[in-house]
């Protein structure tokens, strides 16, 4: 059984088409991608994937349930977490902080256990913070862990939204154009950490990138929209070839 299974997804925005008879299927330990022109469709696919928008049609299933018409916490919990194409981070509040949060939907102490701190509560916040300080050592950030997020440079915040995300316990990490924004050695370091997090957490990564050299290099399989139709699905080489996607997005070659 696929880990995630999209069919003929579709969505109207009033009379505009934004997404038509959209199908993927990701599984565990994939790594794959969504292309196409600004526009296309992708960060509308994500939206409906992760309960931000309900499709006008098609279905939506993880590890064999209808996840459609679900709300994005409620999906969240069921083990798909995401970032975002502007990061959205709690500026304000501390690295460590940010990725305690991350940890809030598998709280089990409830309201009145925070209020008096039971000895169950004072167990699962020292457990969450031993958790949280070891996914900011994996991610190099452990040494930052109580500087304010926001005074983070730019690579370094990227990272922390991912290691929040990571903090859900996610099955599938959907990340929105996770090198934007860096420069080349930034970029070389987030195509080692895309592979090593789908090692170390067997997650299935599906992300959305305009740097074709990160996403030639990385991911198994693409899929191409433009104007939320798809044109192209294959393997880096065959979607780099491909006659329509050379047209719509990628420019011919020099």
């Amino acid at each position: 059984m696929p880990l995630l299974q999209i069919d003929n997804l579709g969505i109207h925005f009033g009379g505009l088409r934004a997404l038509n008879d959209f199908s993927l299927q990701l599984d565990p330990g994939e790594l794959v991608a969504l292309i196409g022109p600004n526009g296309a469709g992708k960060t509308t696919v994500f939206n409906i994937v992760t309960g931000v928008y309900a499709p006008s049609a098609g279905s939506v299933q993880l590890a064999g349930n209808n996840i459609e018409g679900l709300k994005p916490y409620q999906i969240n919990r069921l083990g798909i977490a995401r970032t975002f194409q502007n990061i959205r981070l709690f500026g304000g509040l501390s690295v460590l902080d940010n990725v305690l949060i991350g940890f809030n939907q598998s709280v089990t102490h409830g309201f009145w256990g925070a209020v008096v701190r039971t000895r169950h509560f004072q167990f699962e916040e020292a457990d969450h913070e031993a958790r949280a300080l070891e996914l900011l050592h994996t991610f190099g950030l452990a040494d930052r862990c109580d500087d304010i997020a926001g005074d983070l440079p730019y690579g370094q915040q990227r990272r922390l939204e991912i290691a929040r995300a990571l903090a859900t316990g996610p099955k599938i990490l959907l990340l929105d154009e996770p090198a934007a924004g860096m420069n080349p050695p930034e970029k070389a370091d987030l195509m080692q950490l895309i592979h090593f997090i789908r090692d170390q957490f067997g997650v299935g990564i599906w992300l959305i990138e305009h740097d074709m050299k990160l996403v030639m290099s990385i991911c198994q399989r693409i899929t191409v929209l433009d104007h939320g139709e798809t044109i192209a699905v294959g393997n880096p080489a065959s979607v780099q070839a491909d006659p329509k996607v050379i047209e719509a997005y990628l420019g011919e070659p020099a």
